[in-house]
């Protein structure tokens, strides 16, 4: 396999000033001498004509003679180079690719959109010019498959996986890692270079993610009413005991049963608590 192959083409204002010494020439021996012989300069002019190429900033052309890979300009300029050689003008800018939000299963089978950010620009125009066909396109693909390959991977979270310490979710540095791994590995094929690649869209599929989201919701009850009742049961002990120590009222096992079901009633309880007065005894 080959590489790329930078060469300098001759400097173009140079060749300029041949051309206007050809024009020049060719006009002056019509004129003076009269002889048709001059006019086989044209063929000769045209061929330097053709010679002309210009390349922009972070731009390159691919020189090719019949066939056969010359080289690479990288150079910005204006520049003249043989005449037959064929020139395919390769952008060495960085791109952008924004994907697609493509519809994959996790590594758990649950339906999730996804899409990834890519920055890139080719590094290697002869693999980018030859080694695979519409190199753009080529990205493109790659990109598509690495996302799906990566999206298999993991998880989008870890409800349904307790066990899993990386997820879509919660992994987004290692996922990225591994994505831009991933994509650099597929396109080194075309020479090209990724700078960064990223999820940019991460959700659940549209036809299951009203469920998450009420599993979300239930979750995060579930967790906040573990943390209410924790602390309620230590504010009922801490209430006992100091009951207890200031000799304000001394508890049996049904005063004291019956004095903490009112406590962890009012203190986990959704809606504000309504005092009532009780005339008796904690019996009665």
């Amino acid at each position: 396999m080959k590489n790329e192959k930078t060469i300098k083409p001759i400097n173009g204002y140079l060749m300029l000033v041949v051309l206007f010494a050809l024009l020049f020439t060719m006009i002056a021996g019509l004129v003076t001498a009269g002889n048709v012989v001059f006019l086989l300069l044209v063929f000769l002019i045209i061929l330097i004509i053709r010679g002309f190429f210009i390349v922009n900033p972070n731009g390159s052309k691919v020189l090719v003679l019949f066939g056969a890979y010359k080289g690479t300009v990288r150079d910005n300029g204006f520049f003249w180079a043989n005449p037959f050689y064929s020139r395919s003008r390769i952008s060495l800018r960085a791109r952008n690719f924004d994907s697609e939000r493509v519809k994959v299963n996790d590594k758990i089978g649950n339906p999730i959109m996804i899409n990834v950010i890519l920055v890139w620009q080719v590094d290697d125009t002869y693999k980018a010019a030859f080694d695979v066909d519409h190199y753009e396109e080529f990205v493109r693909v790659q990109t598509d498959a690495a996302v799906r390959k990566l999206a298999g991977s993991y998880p989008y979270d870890n409800f349904d996986d307790e066990r899993a310490e990386l997820t879509l979710r919660s992994g987004m540095d290692e996922v990225n890692e591994a994505l831009e791994n991933e994509i650099t590995e597929r396109l080194a094929i075309a020479g090209i270079r990724v700078m960064e690649a990223r999820i940019g869209y991460l959700a659940y599929a549209p036809e299951i993610a009203n469920a998450m989201l009420k599993r979300q919701q239930a979750v995060a009850i579930v967790a906040a009413r573990k943390k209410i009742v924790e602390g309620a049961v230590g504010m009922v002990e801490d209430a006992l005991r100091q009951l207890s120590e200031d000799g304000i009222i001394d508890f049996d096992d049904d005063k004291k049963a019956s004095m903490v079901s009112n406590l962890m009633v009012v203190l986990c309880g959704d809606k504000e608590a309504i005092p009532v007065v009780n005339a008796g005894t904690l019996n009665s």
